[in-house]
This record gives structure tokens, C-alpha cells and sequence, in this order.
């Protein structure tokens, strides 16, 4: 609930604003040597790659981690590990497009605001994969590690036929 509400949440009120931001910059400094070019087109992409990814952890993952996991739950988190990768390669992406998010000499309001609200979703988002894949996902990984320890036997993994 914790994730759903901070993060997925935020993420979802966030990215429409830095778009709309970022169009407006990008057309209205066009000409200008440090215009973050194509950084719109970024968000708008990072934004569809989040949306896919937060439904998919919302409609499968968690309500089955709720659930208490069970020998299934390896797989999604296992691609939600993957798209956290990606989401990290997003905002490499963003920091090159931006100067490490930092902007220029005399930036006007608008600039400005884009970056520190960028900085800000920046932040947001490494906190939120943290959160995730540090906190939330050992728990249920570390349960399906010690099931066939607790069945009494290898789980199959020698090839001993005991599962």
C-alpha cells in the first residue's frame, strides 16, 4: 500500500506535468545551445514503460505477494527486476538529455521548474526500485529459497527426484 500510494501515485501525477513542461521548453528555447532536444519524446516513453509496469505490479504481483507468494511469484518479480533495469537506463537517458539534470545559466522559471521536477522523479524513482527490489522482493525470494529446505528435501535441485 506503502509503494502504491507514494510512488506508483506520484509517478502518476508527475510525468504529465514534465512533459508538458518539457514541450514547452524544448519549443520555446529551440534555438537555444543547451535545450534539452527530445527529452519530451524520453518522458512520454519513460511514462508509458512505467504505466505497463505499474499495472502489471499492481494487478498481478502484489495482489499475490498479498497473498503471502507462493512458487509463482519468483517469475513476475523477476521481470519486474528487469524492467527496473530499464527504468534505470530511462534515466540515464534523462541526465544525458539534461546535463546531468542541471540547467543552464539564466534558465527561465519554466526550465527551472522541469528540473528540479525531474530531479525530483529522478529521486523518486531510484527510492521507489530500492524499496522494491531491497525490501519487498528479498522477503518473498528468500521464502521460495528455504521451501525446499522445509518440504524435507532438495526441492529437486540435484536431480534426486525427492520433490
Amino acid at each position: 500500500d506503502h509503494i502504491l500510494q507514494r510512488y506508483h501515485q506520484v509517478h502518476r501525477e508527475q510525468l504529465p506535468e514534465l512533459i508538458r513542461m518539457a514541450r514547452r521548453v524544448e519549443a520555446v528555447h529551440r534555438d537555444h545551445s543547451e535545450v534539452p532536444a527530445g527529452l519530451a519524446d524520453a518522458l512520454e516513453a519513460m511514462e508509458q514503460e512505467l504505466l505497463s509496469h505499474m499495472h502489471k505490479e499492481e494487478a498481478v504481483l502484489f495482489p499475490m505477494l498479498r497473498a503471502g507468494g507462493n512458487s509463482f511469484a519468483t517469475q513476475p518479480i523477476a521481470m519486474m527486476r528487469h524492467e527496473h533495469n530499464d527504468h534505470g537506463e530511462a534515466l540515464e537517458q534523462i541526465a544525458r538529455l539534461t546535463h546531468d539534470i542541471t540547467p543552464p545559466l539564466g534558465a527561465c522559471n519554466t526550465w527551472r521548474a522541469l528540473y528540479a521536477g525531474l530531479a525530483q522523479l529522478r529521486d523518486d524513482l531510484i527510492n521507489h526500485i530500492h524499496l522494491e527490489n531491497n525490501v519487498l522482493f528479498p522477503q518473498f525470494e528468500a521464502a521460495q529459497q528455504a521451501a525446499p529446505v522445509a518440504r524435507g528435501g532438495c526441492g529437486g535441485a540435484s536431480g534426486c527426484g525427492c520433490s
